[in-house]
């Protein structure tokens, strides 16, 4: 009696196998990409966490406070409550006496029509911070350009952050790697962010990994502004 002789699988089912094998690389590799994003910005949170705080109270007193920069408005000229927590926060560490100025930093220039930094300003005076006390930073394109602005344009090595809670611990990050002491406050964050501005966290959380290893310059360094004088312009 002989045996039977195995025959070689039919070309279609070895492209099928092929395919099968690609697509679960492709999956593993996306998760695991997906993991390493969520990471970064989980370890951020966990390294800051000692220095930031909700509670104004719980907050040291500094010379200054950086507000990072957001959108006055989301889509279809929708209020962004992200905006509106992050200056009453601020306008609160101000009239608590925690910090003597504010330096608001965002997106824009007097010559556009969109100018985080002034708006930031207009609506900070509507809650009370008196004008003198506000600085504009109208080169805070990033958080990491913030950051660094804060240092070599406004001469800061202590001060306070305030944004949500995710952004502070990005800020921190970077603050500490640039050799700076700095401290969080926390703005509320209702969720009621798209959640598109909620995905950009972890990417961002990563790019700043990537500044703070090459110490990327900002594109605009400025000239020094010293505290305490005419901030109007």
């Amino acid at each position: 009696m002989t045996l039977a002789r195995l025959e070689a699988p039919p070309r279609h089912i070895k492209l099928l196998r092929g395919l099968c094998i690609a697509v679960v690389a492709f999956t593993c590799g996306m998760v695991g990409l997906g993991l390493v994003i969520y990471l970064a910005e989980a370890a951020q949170e966990f390294m800051g966490a000692a220095a930031m705080t909700a509670d104004v109270g719980k907050m040291p007193s500094v010379d200054a406070a950086l507000v990072l920069g957001t959108s006055r408005l989301l889509a279809r000229g929708r209020p962004n409550p992200t905006y509106d927590h992050r200056l009453d926060s601020a306008a609160s560490l101000w009239k608590a006496g925690k910090a003597k100025y504010l330096i608001v930093s965002g997106n824009g220039t007097a010559s556009r029509d969109y100018d985080e930094a002034s708006d930031m300003r207009i609506d900070l005076i509507k809650r009370g911070v008196p004008a003198e006390a506000i600085y504009r930073d109208r080169r805070g394109y990033r958080t990491w350009d913030s950051v660094m602005r804060a240092r070599d344009v406004f001469g800061l090595r202590r001060f306070a952050v305030v944004s949500q809670r995710s952004h502070v611990a990005r800020a921190l990050f970077i603050a500490r790697s640039l050799g700076l002491e700095a401290y969080g406050l926390e703005a509320p964050d209702d969720g009621a962010v798209a959640w598109q501005t909620k995905a950009r966290i972890y990417p961002a959380a990563l790019l700043s990994y990537y500044d703070v290893w090459w110490g990327v310059a900002p594109p605009w360094p400025g000239r020094p502004i010293a505290l305490g004088v005419d901030p109007s312009g």
